[in-house]
């Protein structure tokens, strides 16, 4: 270990919505503390997904920290949903307002960390050489950062450009030009719409057909932002008691409780009140969990793409036949892209791509198409594909991807049997909700732990002369809650469905469960369940600086 190693108590890796919450609150408990991000400023995943059309589906006003009321009513923003330039703003704007900044070191990437049982410690290596001491490692590397490349034969023979959504470049050139794009999510369907009126040509290459609404992208008035500010306390209480933490009005009413005609007109409001988690979980409350319901919802949805859709063969390749039981996305005008002459779609699932050639794509029936630029929209080995790349070594020597080796778990979301005084943030098993209030429910079991060491190695201080304690889950509780994960997985039909929620997006093999599908009320309900009993679950030991002698 370098003499040049810098002592923190805190470390975290990552400076998006997730670091900036956990460095903000280590301060406050009193902690030093250092931020580092291979990116080159704070933002996370919205640092690096700058591709046009990129946009947030949560209401502007829950997109953002709770903890600050007078920033949230007196911070601009202009409409129903952010922007990435809006969000990268807010982000910045958070960490100098409250002085984060100079704690943060950009540009530098964890290369390795370990723990050392002799002095307590996480050491950590930097990309720059930089070796940190700490006492907690805070894992922020986010949930949608590892950009997953499909493996297509000939890749590197293209000779025009490639480029994946999350690594846009800010020169890229698209007045005129012949543009193919693999994968039609959240993320395709937005650049698509975007681009549309630019590109001379515009190809979808599509895997999986979607099921999208409109988003309902609009301004914010002056009285509806003042409504809002009058609101505050009602709108994140709101926020804390419900599924997805997204302020919407989340139905108990069961479809088939109504007549089709009912049915049909609840539908129509919730289109025309645009959002997909509003129409998935505002119109009725068991479309992701009963069968007959969702095809109530599946049809209502197909015969809205065949209203919009002026061509019937480009309609039939973009109507989905699966369960509405992906990530629910909305968009500005998706559908309507495709009545362009410029625009086409092309079935993979009945023609797949055999490989890429120097000028373009070649499928499987031996059609080529040209292209000057090909996008993969292929999304994310999503939650623990950050880890990946990383070498975590906890208690004896055992590495996180040895504990991950039949999937990413975690007490809770935050803890790893084995991996003391190490924390995750937005890691495996966390609740598939809105994400700013996912992150800091997380936190407040993260920052209840940190308090549980902090107030024993206090309390033994004086007797042992000087004392470090550390925290970690247990075995248990671990695969206790990885099982409550898995089971609540099974009881929905996002289970059936290949999905990168699943993790069935990259690995083709079985899907996990890489969220907690039970909610954010119950989530936070199960929290505090832990901390009102003492933390239980996990395992606090304290340690005598001088002897290493353990007072549990």
């Amino acid at each position: 270990m370098s003499d040049s190693a810098l002592s923190v108590d805190a470390l975290v890796v990552g400076c998006g919505f997730g670091g900036i919450n956990a460095a903000y609150r280590l301060v406050k408990r009193g902690l030093s503390v250092r931020c580092i991000d291979m990116a080159g400023n704070v933002g996370g995943t919205w640092y690096w997904n700058k591709y046009p059309g990129a946009m947030s589906d949560t209401e502007s006003y829950l997109y953002r920290y709770s903890w600050d009321k007078e920033d949230l009513q007196s911070y601009a923003w202009a409409h129903r949903y952010l922007s990435q330039p809006d969000i990268l703003a807010y982000l910045g704007h958070v960490a100098d307002k409250h002085q984060l900044r100079p704690l943060m070191d950009f540009g530098v990437e964890m290369k390795s960390a370990r723990w050392d049982d002799s002095v307590h410690r996480w050491i950590v290596v930097c990309s720059n050489d930089q070796t940190f001491k700490a006492r907690y490692l805070i894992n922020c590397l986010g949930v949608l950062s590892q950009p997953h490349y499909p493996d297509f034969q000939g890749i590197c023979s293209f000779s025009g450009s490639i480029v994946h959504s999350s690594r846009w470049p800010d020169d890229l050139a698209l007045q005129g030009k012949k543009v193919g794009i693999v994968g039609n999510g959240s993320t395709g369907v937005q650049i698509m719409t975007a681009i549309a009126p630019l590109v001379g040509e515009l190809i979808s290459f599509q895997r999986h057909p979607q099921y999208s609404v409109p988003s309902g992208q609009e301004p914010v008035s002056k009285t509806q932002r003042a409504n809002i500010n009058r609101d505050y306390e009602s709108s994140w209480n709101r926020v804390w008691n419900s599924y997805m933490g997204l302020g919407l009005n989340e139905s108990n009413r069961k479809t088939m409780d109504a007549d089709e005609a009912e049915r049909n007109a609840i539908f129509q409001q919730a289109w025309d009140a645009g959002n997909g988690f509003q129409f998935m979980f505002g119109a009725f409350g068991d479309l992701a969990i009963d069968k007959t319901a969702n095809e109530e919802a599946c049809k209502f949805l197909r015969r809205k793409i065949d209203q919009i859709v002026t061509d019937p063969h480009k309609a039939a390749i973009l109507k989905p036949k699966e369960p509405y039981a992906r990530r629910p996305i909305c968009d500005s005008g998706y559908y309507q892209i495709f009545n362009r002459s410029n625009v086409d779609v092309v079935d993979l699932l009945v023609n797949p791509i055999r490989k890429i050639i120097p000028s373009g794509v070649e499928l499987s029936d031996g059609t080529k198409h040209d292209l000057d630029i090909l996008i993969f929209a292929t999304g994310f080995d999503a939650v623990d594909g950050n880890y990946k790349r990383v070498r975590i070594t906890g208690r004896d020597g055992k590495s996180l991807s040895q504990h991950w080796a039949d999937g990413p778990t975690a007490y809770a979301a935050v803890s790893c049997a084995g991996f003391p005084n190490m924390f995750l943030v937005s890691g495996p098993q966390g609740p598939f909700a809105n994400f700013p209030p996912v992150i800091e429910s997380e936190l407040d079991l993260i920052m209840a732990c940190v308090e549980a060491a902090e107030s024993a190695a206090d309390h033994h201080s004086d007797s042992l002369g000087g004392a470090d304690c550390t925290i970690e889950a247990l075995p248990g509780a671990e695969a206790t809650w990885s099982a409550l994960c898995t089971d609540g997985a099974k009881s929905t039909l996002f289970w059936g469905v290949s999905s990168w929620i699943f993790g069935t997006n990259v690995d083709k093999k079985d899907p996990w469960a890489k969220f907690y599908l039970g909610g954010l009320a119950s989530y936070r309900e199960y929290v505090k369940k832990i901390i009102a009993n003492n933390m239980e679950g996990f395992v606090t030991t304290v340690l005598d600086v001088a002897t290493d002698n353990k007072a549990n």
